[in-house]
Parts: structure tokens; sequence; C-alpha cells
């Protein structure tokens, strides 16, 4: 299986495309794109991630770099390590939410950014020369550095708006679902320090996965179920590598990603209001709530690194992506589900509600998320030439595989960063209307 190379990294099969020489050429590559100086390396609990740190390690070695192994750690974590350090660079081994046979190289810059396109073209450029590497006399050491999980929580802790002691007076009982991945000790850790009582499920830190690693509710009934058994007043899920957060309230509802960040930008926007930035295929409720605080929202194509280079160019104080996804730039501009949880826990503690009561204040809106196989290319031009027939008068936007929005709602269409698929999106006012959105978009698409 080809390599997926994307703003979201350099993702393939481990023995099907991606193996310790393929990363190791990838890591020497950025070695050789990277200033002096040393670099964070992380990694998710996968067991093939033991195997490509070390890959990792030696390339980045050989290029002349001195490596920073602060073990398995979450991807805001290392991002965070990376910009509180003198790094130059950092690489997290992960591949988020994709299944089991998966792993990835996240690359970031100095910042503790992602790469944008331009990087990531300088990057296969020097995959293909090969050069970068140094003499026996200028080779890079490595060093572990443990603690990168409490200096996170601690930063956290920092922030002005957050008040421990506000929610331990609540008295929460929260479920963790870590799905055995980097959350499994970090979330507990935060949930201690904020005096809620934390039921850990999945967070072993095994690396072997309960069930399919994308928290979305179909693949959480684990936690729904402990939810209830547990009489706990909400649940947490996140991915392996920490960056994407969902919610379950007390009966054991889980609710649908795109609540995640909705719920958590109405409570920092009510603390410090600005812009907001999201991507082509997160909910209008994100919208709605921004217009209840008076301020503006940007749209950008689907991809961290670019919903936080609009973030960044225009101030905003808040944002991220629909799948749970939450940016809050001033404490480190990436996604972070524990940055999302504070917000979550404080919001409850200064409404006084319980998750259902204050999610159910919003307007009903449905969203319907399809995918199927991508057989060739997504063939754009051919999709777009019959919108108008298929789905009637509305807006386009072409900047990420096709966005329409109409009167009925909107439907985005667009191949995936992650993985060999197409993604169908709709959000309508009622699920009959987002279902037939996606039913009307998906057949155009296989059709084209």
């Amino acid at each position: 299986m080809a390599l997926r190379i994307s703003v979201s990294g350099i993702r393939g099969v481990i023995g099907d495309g991606l193996d310790a020489v393929v990363a190791a050429r990838w890591a020497a590559a950025f070695g050789a794109w990277l200033p002096p100086g040393p670099v964070v390396v992380g990694r998710d609990t996968r067991p093939s991630g033991p195997v490509l740190l070390d890959a990792v390690s030696s390339a980045l070695r050989s290029t002349g770099h001195d490596v920073v192994d602060i073990g398995i750690a979450s991807t805001p974590t290392t991002e965070m390590e990376v910009q509180e350090s003198d790094a130059v660079g950092g690489v997290i081994i992960t591949a988020s939410h994709n299944p089991q046979q998966w792993n990835a190289l996240k690359l970031l810059d100095g910042r503790g950014l992602f790469l944008d396109a331009a990087a990531n073209a300088a990057l296969q450029v020097l995959l293909d020369t090969g050069r970068g590497h140094v003499a026996w006399d200028r080779l890079g050491g490595i060093a572990r550095r443990g603690g990168a999980d409490a200096r996170h929580i601690a930063a956290l802790l920092a922030l002005p708006w957050l008040d421990a002691r506000a929610i331990a007076e609540r008295g929460f009982t929260a479920v963790v679902d870590a799905v055995e991945g980097a959350g499994g000790a970090l979330v507990p850790e935060l949930l201690a320090a904020l005096g809620v009582r934390c039921v850990p499920l999945h967070c072993g830190l095994t690396g072997l996965f309960p069930h399919p690693a994308e928290p979305t509710p179909a693949n959480l009934a684990d936690l729904s179920a402990a939810v209830r058994r547990e009489d706990a007043d909400l649940g947490f899920a996140v991915d392996p590598d920490v960056d994407r957060l969902v919610l379950a309230d007390a009966s054991g509802r889980v609710l649908n990603e795109e609540l995640t960040l909705a719920v958590a930008a109405d409570f920092l926007l009510g603390r410090e209001p600005g812009p907001v930035a999201i991507n082509l295929s997160t909910t209008s409720l994100v919208e709605v709530v921004a217009a209840r605080h008076g301020v503006g929202v940007t749209r950008t194509p689907v991809g961290e690194a670019n919903v936080v280079e609009a973030m960044l160019r225009e101030g905003a104080v808040v944002g991220g992506e629909g799948n749970g996804g939450v940016i809050y730039p001033a404490l480190h501009p990436g996604r972070d589900a524990l940055v999302g949880i504070a917000m979550v826990l404080q919001h409850l503690a200064d409404t006084g509600l319980s998750l259902a009561e204050l999610v159910d204040r919003y307007p009903p809106v449905a969203m319907i998320k399809d995918k199927f196989d991508q057989e060739g290319p997504f063939a754009a031009e051919d999709i777009k030439a019959g919108l108008g027939v298929a789905l009637g008068e509305g807006t386009v936007d072409d900047r990420d595989g096709l966005r329409w929005s109409g009167p009925a709602g909107w439907v985005h269409m667009r191949p995936s960063n992650t993985e060999p698929i197409v993604r169908v999106i709709a959000e309508a006012a009622s699920e009959a209307q987002a279902r037939d959105l996606v039913s009307r978009a998906r057949a155009l698409c296989e059709r084209a």
C-alpha cells in the first residue's frame, strides 16, 4: 500500500508501505531540512512504535542532531515539549485514529507546529537526494527526558481561567476510555489534579486497541456502559495520541464528536471573546455559538496545519476540527484533548449544569458521516459540474474537495489525508435531510 503523505504526516501500514527503512529515510530527510539543534521524539503505545523510534532516532543522529526521547507521549505533549525547549523540531510516532496496523511520523518544526505543504515538498526533494548525513565525529547523541506528562498538566493547571477548586467542589465522577493509547496515564492524572474521581477504561498502555481507535459514538459502547454502571457524571474518550476528545453524558449517551468543539468554544468565548477558526467539515453549531458571543468564524481546508495557520493569521482565540480536536493557541497551537477536558469541566463548574443540560441548549442539527474506498483520483471537476443537478442551487467551496452549502444544509466531499478513502459529510436540520444529502453526494462522486 502506498504511503499517505500530507499535512497530517507520513502514514502507512506496517510491513506494507511503512517499515523501519522507510521511516529512517524520511527522518534523515527531516534531519537534513532542520537547522542544527536537538529534536524531540515521542510515540504512542502501538507495538510498532519502538521499532520506528529506533529507526527515526538513528536517522536523526546520523544527520548530526541530538535526540531527546520523551518516551510514550501524546501528540499535544510532544508539541509542548518542542515549544517549551530549545528543540529545533520534533517527531511524533503515531497514526492517531488509524487502525492498529497503521503507524506514522508526524513532523514538527521548532515552534511545535506541523509542517506546511511547502516544507513537505522540500522534504521530498531531500528524500530523493539522500543528502545530509554527517561524518563520524559529528553524529548526534540521545538522551531520555522524563516528566513530559507532568509538565503538560502543570501548564494546563496554570491557565488563568481554570479553577481546580471549583471543579473539585462539583464532585464529578468521570469514566476515561483511552483505547490503550498514550492517554492511559495522562488523562487520569489530569483528572486527579482537578479533583475528579476517575474510572479508567482501556487505560493500560498496551497499544492493543480493544475497539476501533477513532473516538466516535459507534465505537464507544464500552464507555457508554461504564458511565451507566459507575453512575458517573460524564465520560471522556480520546484517540491513541490524545488529540481528539469525545464526550458522554450521565445517561451514557455518547455525544457526536462535533459537539466537543462547540462546547469548548462556547466556554472559552465567554471568557476570551475573539475570532474562531474551524475546517470545512466542522459543524455549523460552532458558528451558532460564535454568533452568540458576537465573533466571526473562518473556515479552512481539513488538516490541523491548515486550521492552525488560519488561527495564527487571524488571531483566533479558539478553534479546531469537528472530529473532537480542540485548539487553544494561548497554551500551544495544536489539537489537545486535555485542553478540551479542562474547558468542559470548567464550563460545567461555572454553569452548574449537567453535560446533557448544557448541550441541549444548542439548536438541533444532524450530521451524517459516510466514507467509501477511493478507487482512483478524486474527480473534482466532474463532480463539480454535476452539483447543480444533484443538489440544487448552492454555494461551492473547492479548496479541499468540494463543499456545497444551500438552504437544506451542507455536504462536504473530499479524499482523506490519512486513509485511502473518500469522506462524505453532511449536516442539516434533521437526520433524514442529512442522509439525503449524503446519498445524493455519494452517488455523484461514485459516478464521476
